[in-house]
């Protein structure tokens, strides 16, 4: 088993940025996948961006160029750094763990984008 714990929402204007974090309780260099996925009022949870155990990493096409999934394995921590911020990213942003055939899920980190 694994816990994620989010942190670094907040408030934005448009066009500025945020950095999220994900910290896990264990080491995630034997997790497979760790993702960000996001849900806006209303809206179904959509998945952001991931990255694998070997450094791979998809991002969905309306954050490419904008947003960077990283991650560090001696810190047990995964980050989304998200730049150039649009309105229609606010949404609670939340972080997963894949691992053993199972997700484990944080509780969210609220990102406001308004002007």
């Amino acid at each position: 088993q694994v816990q994620v714990v989010e942190s670094g929402g907040g408030k934005v204007q448009p066009g500025g940025s945020l950095r999220l974090s994900c910290a896990a309780s264990r080491t995630i260099s034997s997790i497979n996948v760790m993702e960000w996925y996001r849900q806006a009022p209303g809206k179904q949870r959509d998945l952001v961006a991931s990255i694998t155990s070997t450094g791979g990493t998809y991002y969905t096409d309306s954050v490419k160029g904008r947003f960077t999934i990283s991650r560090d394995n001696a810190k047990n921590t995964v980050w989304l750094q998200m730049d150039s911020l649009k309105l229609e990213d606010t949404a609670v942003y939340y972080c997963t763990a894949y691992l053993n055939f199972h997700y484990y899920w944080g509780q969210g980190t609220q990102v406001t984008v308004s002007s």
